[in-house]
């Protein structure tokens, strides 16, 4: 365990950090980590970082120190460092009513279904409480921003951001908080979706709700469009969350974009059907997407537990072709799952266009499961949608891509001049990294040691048992 000085003055020496990480620095001037060891050090800088008054004041290359014994230093024996994550897709205001309201079948229609039921309990302590408990998680794991979507049809609008603006307050200090509605896009055809857009615009959010596939899309994109020009307002979107080859709204979004050229930034979570869709379609919206600078946001867990229940999206997806392949299913109560949810991200990235991962839903009908741990997020997209040999920059879509996309220049990297907001490692290379959960991680804010203490799950029994 490593023991940090009590000062506000000390070094942190013999760091592997990864050097994607590392803001507005020379890389080629730091020595790279030990090539010999399998291959593994993968673009790991081996620093030395000077903490002062809660700032990064110097990093330089270890081995040049002149130690000052005035100045305390810590040996991390390689030990790697990263920024402090950012969490840009998330529900908190659905969270953790599992224990309440479970989703017994793990569908996306009976997570509605249930979410609907629950919503009888959303009242402001409730909102409150269990998005707090969403924050304490989040902030013990090593998170230094989160954007959460709300939703926000009616008075449960006015309900659940007035809750969050609170909580904005009260943790103005440790996170920084954005929020997005999340109402179908029709809804700002109406006066009620107006007045939800001047809400949004006080407590400097993000525009955004789920275009489902219709005949009347581009009219409903056009005026949510509008409404973020107008109060000079980013966008976020639920989009094409599904199985279904015919699910085409990013494409739309795209286009829409083009359509009003909208100097903002836009961003599009889940995009799970383009994994399902043909060559020819994929190119065409992938070249939309780059065009009109919107950034992709996959959910990895979250889509991996909801999509292709019971062969849903496979059987739509190759039935024209091998449909006899999947006669055998109709013997079964359920099935294995053919394909994994998560939309194209190598494809993605390899375009040109900034993909994040977030950790989206967390104990509630979405997702039975989660702790609103980023370093979850990671690892399990690393796994999931295999980012690994080499993990090349990676690293970035939990910390700065994610950033950039909320516009937060001082978080998600590592820089002379930025706060030492920073997650201590053990593990030495990347394969020592992914191997384990990283418990015994150290997260500094400001320099400063944080209580990584976990909330107790009994903080909300009293919401299940009144």
């Amino acid at each position: 365990m490593v023991l940090l000085p009590t000062s506000d003055h000390y070094w942190l020496q013999n760091a592997h950090i990864p050097m994607p990480l590392l803001a507005d620095c020379n890389t080629t001037d730091f020595p790279t980590a030990n090539q010999s060891v399998n291959g593994l050090a993968d673009g790991l800088a081996r620093l030395d970082l000077e903490i002062k008054n809660g700032v990064i004041n110097q990093i330089i290359p270890s081995g040049h120190l002149h130690i000052d014994e005035a100045v305390p230093a810590v040996d991390l024996q390689l030990g790697m460092v990263w920024c402090c994550f950012v969490d840009m897709h998330t529900h908190l205001d659905k969270g953790h009513i599992w224990p309440r309201t479970a989703n017994l079948d793990g569908t996306f229609a009976s997570a509605l279904n249930q979410t609907e039921t629950d919503r009888q309990h959303w009242q402001h302590s409730d909102v409150y409480r269990r998005m707090e408990f969403g924050l304490k998680c989040s902030y013990a794991h090593g998170t230094r921003a989160i954007r959460t979507h709300i939703d926000a049809f009616g008075q449960q609008g006015s309900i659940s951001l007035e809750a969050f603006a609170a909580l904005q307050q009260d943790w103005i200090d440790r996170l920084r908080l954005q929020a997005v509605p999340l109402v179908f896009i029709d809804y700002y055809l109406t006066p009620d979706g107006e007045k939800l857009a001047d809400q949004i615009a006080e407590i400097g959010g993000v525009l955004g709700g789920l275009p489902p596939m219709s005949q009347d899309l581009d009219q409903q994109l056009d005026r949510v469009f509008t409404l973020a020009k107008e109060r000079n307002l980013d966008l976020d979107f639920h989009t094409d969350e599904s199985g279904n080859p015919a699910d085409m709204a990013l494409q739309r979004v795209a286009l829409a974009a083009l359509r009003h050229q909208f100097a903002g930034q836009i961003v599009c979570g889940h995009c799970c059907s383009l994994a399902v869709q043909s060559l020819e379609q994929v190119l065409q919206t992938l070249t939309l997407v780059k065009q009109a600078g919107i950034g992709i946001v996959s959910l990895p867990m979250c889509n991996l537990y909801l999509q292709d229940r019971n062969q849903m999206a496979s059987q739509q997806f190759i039935q024209a072709s091998s449909g006899e392949q999947l006669a055998h299913l109709v013997q079964f109560k359920t099935q294995t799952p053919r394909w994994r949810g998560v939309t194209l991200v190598h494809e993605l990235k390899q375009f040109g266009i900034p993909v994040a991962f977030a950790s989206d839903n967390c104990r509630d009908p979405f997702y039975a499961y989660g702790d609103h741990d980023g370093w979850e997020v990671f690892t399990q997209a690393v796994r999931i949608a295999q980012l690994d040999a080499p993990y090349s920059n990676w690293c970035q879509s939990v910390t700065t891509i994610p950033a950039d996309l909320m516009q937060l220049p001082s978080c998600g990297r590592i820089g002379v001049g930025l706060p030492a907001d920073l997650i201590l490692f053990k593990a030495r290379y990347w394969s020592e990294l992914l191997a384990r959960s990283q418990h015994d991680r150290i997260v500094l804010r400001d320099g400063k040691p944080i209580a990584p203490t976990l909330p107790d799950y009994a903080e909300l029994d009293d919401l299940w048992h009144g």
